[in-house]
């Protein structure tokens, strides 16, 4: 035998080998097109049928869209200028978008003082949206609500000084007495606020040049401003209100309890348009003789009630699903009522109901449209009106209406991602 051997030794990679790419049927566009539009026969025929839907709409829409004119003073020069060619005749939101932003009867010249107020809002909004922001903007939040008053209706600024001056009272009588009775303490605060807000009309009656602007008289806001107005400011007042009627629908308190229910189910039974008579008509008749009753207070006050009966319901809804060992929770710390729904019922249940709240606050937004029907010139009784009834441009309907549709659109789907944002954020599945 020889001495000498052979020893085998094995290959050890000290690194792996890079995975190679899959097949192209089996991924990117192609594998997502089979699996999503191609998967059965029948999600086949469905997606055929989908992909000749839309190429016939697009197939008018966007000849339609290429071939308008932004050009004329009327419907006539549109054609004119079209030659029957197919187009959409622009020109009529170029003429007339200051009325169906602004309303026909708020002065042009005074236009600066509601874009200056919308441009506001986006500096005053995000701070008590998303918590992530420094706190102390939240200042210019609490204040943009009179200053944004005080920039579109006009006169004195002592009027909304002393509006700001009575809530914040209220809100220091609440604090001070709420710890007796929470109820007790939402009547002493109103009744403080009211007694602030009557001295405050009183002073700037006295003293009605001090900071004065221009007034602008309520009849005169129309336009998508009149809609925004009434969408803002009734979505911001519904949910405390809705919030108190979902908790006095739980009270003990029988009187409490059961004013609640009937309020809640009154409104909930009633159209909207019928409440929105009521109050353009029926209001006045048990007003006192020679009151004058802002007409725009009366449709924020029917629209909140009414919308704030949803929210109660959606609220209730989230504090049902909350666990009985959550209220005893409360009890075991040794917080009162106020306390314990502050600080450990309301932010879970509160973030049980986002999408319900955000649902009545998007129809909500979107039935301000209503307010047409009792002669407001919102953005649609201006297209319906003003407009549409004139000869220079009798006819054109699907320029203003896309164009209503697409300003709707914009705020709507934006309150939706914010409130799918909100829900990540705030984990809402529970996961």
């Amino acid at each position: 035998m020889s001495d000498t051997h052979e020893e085998t030794i094995a290959f050890v990679r000290e690194s792996e080998i890079p995975a190679a790419p899959p097949p192209e049927r089996q991924a990117g566009a192609i594998r997502w097109v089979r699996d999503n539009l191609f998967s059965t026969w029948f999600n086949a025929i469905v997606t055929l049928v989908a992909l000749y839907v839309i190429w016939w709409l697009l197939s008018g829409l966007i000849p339609w869209i290429v071939n308008g004119t932004w050009e004329g003073s009327s419907v006539l020069e549109c054609r004119e200028i079209l030659q029957g060619e197919t187009g959409g005749c622009f020109s009529v939101l170029r003429e007339r978008w200051s009325q169906l932003l602004f309303g026909f009867q708020y002065p042009p010249s005074l236009h600066w003082r509601p874009t200056l107020a919308f441009a506001l809002l986006f500096v005053a909004v995000p701070p008590a949206l998303f918590f992530k922001l420094p706190r102390w903007m939240l200042v210019f939040t609490a204040v943009y609500p009179f200053l944004a008053y005080w920039l579109i209706w006009g006169g004195t600024i002592i009027t909304p000084v002393f509006a700001a001056i009575g809530l914040v009272v209220g809100y220091l009588v609440f604090v001070r007495v709420e710890k007796r009775s929470f109820m007790l303490g939402l009547f002493a605060a109103l009744v403080a606020a009211t007694v602030v807000w009557w001295f405050g009309g009183v002073i700037a009656d006295e003293f009605s040049r001090v900071a004065r602007l221009r007034p602008v008289a309520s009849r005169a806001m129309g336009g998508f401003m009149l809609n925004m107005i009434l969408g803002i400011v009734c979505v911001s007042l519904s949910l405390p209100l809705g919030i108190l009627l979902a908790l006095g629908r739980q009270s003990r308190l029988p009187v409490v309890k059961g004013f609640c229910v009937i309020f809640i189910e009154f409104i909930r039974g009633v159209p909207l348009i019928t409440l929105l008579f009521v109050a353009n008509v029926i209001l006045a008749f048990f007003l006192p003789p020679g009151t004058n009753f802002d007409l725009i207070l009366r449709v924020i006050i029917m629209i909140t009630l009414f919308a704030s009966a949803y929210i109660a319901e959606v609220i209730r809804g989230g504090l049902a699903a909350l666990p009985k060992g959550q209220y005893e929770a409360g009890d075991s710390l040794g917080l009162n009522y106020a306390q314990s729904m502050r600080l450990i019922i309301l932010p879970q249940a509160l973030k049980i109901s986002i999408p319900g709240i955000v649902n009545v606050a998007v129809g909500l937004f979107k039935d301000t449209t209503l307010v047409s029907v009792i002669s407001m010139y919102d953005l649609v009784g201006i297209i319906r009106g003003s407009i549409l009834a004139s000869t220079a441009w009798s006819g054109i309907y699907w320029e203003l209406w896309v164009a209503a549709c697409a300003m709707f659109f914009v705020v709507c789907y934006g309150i939706s991602q914010y409130s799918q944002w909100l829900e990540r954020q705030l984990r809402t599945d529970h996961r």
